[in-house]
């Protein structure tokens, strides 16, 4: 499959204007957090833990969004459920902790932006807009429609992806009075999370026929392509390309069963580790507090 993905070319394969923005991010970081921070006030460098995090982040950012793997989500299903997984259920978690408190802090006190924030950042309302947003955007013609326009395309994945930080920030959060959630009611946000999602991976799995054009229909499948191919690149293949299954050891429909399965999984592991991280620090926080019983017994 890799030597078949070549005939698209350098750019369509490792993006390199898309890798050259991830290189401008990763610099006005490091300069503005660091030798150029003083134009912000007195304040700290970020510790090794949140540039290792923004780092990670942007690294993960360009595997998914600018190296082949870009490339192969729209021509499988499947990578493009991988990808969105990561994009949405773990970039944003890293970015929101690898930027430093005092960075975020005077971002969100924007008098333009504290009324949204605040709004969009309320449990209740951020979980239910990214999951039915997520749910809404993998109904077959919104897909398809996402797949057949830049626009549409980089509009809805952003807006998503703005939502995904909204609906991890109850959970994540770095400022204190912002991390109002109880342990508990953390565990529960999320496993509503999975149950929401989990529900479009369902039907996406148990589906009897292909649902989305972009992958089983030839000319919806090129024009998905010119997404990330360059226009005169795929002008010169499109006699040779007969269809995403070309490119692909399975068929469309065992490609769009195994994108939901992964789905699922790749949210139950990543959503778990997180609530077994919170359990087991609300655990071994309660197991420190001084019994009042004890003090009896002396």
């Amino acid at each position: 499959m890799w030597l078949d993905l070549q005939i698209f070319g350098f750019r369509a394969l490792w993006s390199p204007y898309f890798l050259t923005c991830i290189i401008a991010v990763g610099v006005l970081y490091f300069v503005f957090t660091g030798p150029k921070r003083s134009v912000f006030g007195k304040v700290s460098r970020p510790t090794a833990q949140q540039m290792t995090f923004f780092y990670i982040g942007l690294l993960l950012l360009y595997i998914i969004k600018g190296a082949p793997i870009d490339l192969l989500s729209h021509i499988m299903l499947s990578a493009h459920m991988s990808q969105m997984a990561i994009l949405y259920m773990i970039i944003p978690a890293l970015f929101i902790r690898g930027i430093p408190v005092w960075l975020i802090e005077k971002f969100i006190e924007l008098p333009a932006v504290k009324p949204l924030f605040t709004f969009f950042t309320q449990p209740i309302i951020a979980l239910a807009l990214f999951n039915s947003l997520f749910a809404i955007y993998h109904i077959p013609v919104v897909f398809d429609f996402s797949k057949a326009s830049q626009l549409a395309h980089i509009s809805i994945t952003s807006g998503l992806f703005i939502l995904a930080i909204f609906m991890w920030w109850p959970i994540v959060a770095p400022i204190k009075q912002h991390n109002k959630l109880m342990p508990l009611l953390k565990i529960a946000y999320l496993i509503a999370s999975i149950f929401m999602v989990s529900i479009a991976c369902a039907l996406i799995i148990f589906a009897s026929d292909p649902l989305f054009s972009a992958y089983s229909s030839e000319g919806a499948w090129i024009q998905s392509l010119s997404l990330c191919v360059p226009t005169d690149v795929l002008t010169g293949l499109s006699g040779s390309l007969s269809g995403a299954e070309m490119f692909s050891p399975l068929s469309t429909l065992e490609d769009q069963q195994l994108g939901g399965i992964l789905m699922m999984t790749f949210q139950q592991i990543i959503y778990g580790y997180v609530i077994a991280r919170i359990f087991f620090g609300w655990f071994s926080r309660k197991n420190m507090e001084v019994d009042p019983l004890a003090s009896n017994h002396d």
